[in-house]
Order: C-alpha cells, then structure tokens, then sequence
C-alpha cells in the first residue's frame, strides 16, 4: 500500500490490469491443461478400430473417451464416414475453427495488458515528473524532498508497469505456443483421419452406424463441447 499511494493514481489502473490478467491466465491454463492428451495412443486406438475392428462405432466411443480438440474434431469427422470427401472437410473444417476460437478465448485481454501496462507506467513516469519540475518551480532547490517525491512516483510506477507487463507476455508466449501445438496435433490427425477412410473405402467397409446413432452421437458430441468449453 505504500507503493501504491508513492506511485499516484496510475497506480490503480495497474493494479486492475493485474487482476485481470491474472484471472485470465488461470482459466487458460486450466482449459489448455484439460485439452492435452497423448495424442499418438489416441490416434493409435482410433486407427485400430477403424482398421481391425472396421467399427466406426468403437472409433467415436474412443473419441468420447477423451478431451480436447482433437478428440472433438475426430469424432465430427467419424460421424460424416460415406459421405463425400469434401463433406467431410467442411465438417473437419468447421469444428476446427470452433475449437481454435475456444482455446483462443481471452488471450487477446493478455494482449492489451503486456501492451497497455509499460505504456501507463510511462504516463506515470510523465505525470511524476511534471509533479517534480512544479514542486522544484514553487520552493526551488530549498526543499529537495518535494522534488524527490515526484521522481519516486515516476520510477514506481515505471517498474510497476514493467512489473506486470513481463509476466503477462510470456504467460502469452506459453499459451500461444501451446495453441500452435495443438494446431500441429489436428492437422496430423485430421490428414491420419483421411488417410484412414479412403483405404476403408477402398477396401469395401460400409459405415455400420445409422442416422439416429449419428444424430445421437453428434448431439453427444456438441454436448461435450459446450462441458469441456465451461
């Protein structure tokens, strides 16, 4: 609080901007921690019952069995089996892209703090010193404590700035890092996924799930989005 009150009024915003991006991190870091999976013993299992089992059934009830994105987009990929190909890419298509804008959520708040937080302790440092030349105008060199008041303003909240800013880029380097990995992971299993269907199809094995399985399994789908998304 001493700080606080040496570093004037900017202090405050500072202090809103921290709270923020601090609850921002936690949530994210929660959502992505839940999102990881080994995705290769994953795909390994989605393969085998693709491939030796010929179930498309077994295949979705792996998905289920996992969270995350890839697991999401695989199984509204399943879902459109005997479909034509190009169906089946909009469909892969369209859940990637909600899935991004969910593991995206907020990160653009972290964004405005590492940019905003050095540009306010900067003001701060601005307004400290205008308050240290008035005070250095009004008693002159007889009363240096004046002056010193506004240049311990302008420092403080120059290294508060920077205090909150450097924390929240890299907590953003991490998280768009993890993005990206995951990124890698739907791409590899979406191109496992296509791979795997044409040599299904080319082998003759017919899609054993019906229209109401399907319906069911996309509204379980949709449904454990909007659980993992919460």
């Amino acid at each position: 609080m001493e700080y606080m009150i040496k570093g004037g009024p900017i202090m405050w915003p500072l202090l809103l901007l921290s709270i923020a991006a601090l609850a921002v991190i936690i949530e994210r870091w929660w959502v992505l921690r839940k999102a990881k999976i080994n995705v290769n013993a994953f795909l390994a299992k989605v393969r085998k019952a693709l491939i030796v089992n010929k179930s498309i059934r077994d295949a979705i009830k792996v998905c289920e069995q996992y969270r995350g994105p890839v697991a999401s987009i695989m199984k509204a990929g399943l879902l459109k089996y005997g479909q034509p190909k190009e169906d089946i890419e909009k469909t892969i298509e369209t859940a990637a892209m909600y899935e991004m804008s969910r593991l995206e959520r907020r990160l653009a708040v972290l964004a405005s703090v590492a940019n905003v937080a050095p540009l306010l302790g900067f003001f701060g440092t601005v307004t400290g010193m205008i308050r240290s030349f008035d005070a250095l105008a009004e008693a002159g060199l007889s009363n240096p404590g004046l002056v010193a008041a506004g240049i311990s303003e302008a420092l403080i909240t120059t290294a508060s700035g920077l205090a909150v800013a450097i924390p929240v880029q890299l907590a953003y380097n991490y998280f768009t890092s993890q993005i990206n990995k995951s990124v890698r992971d739907i791409e590899t299993s979406t191109n496992m996924l296509l791979e795997t269907f044409g040599e299904m199809q080319r082998s003759g094995i017919a899609p054993d799930h019906s229209s109401g399985s399907s319906a069911a399994a996309a509204s379980g789908a949709t449904a454990g989005a909007k659980k993992s998304g919460a």
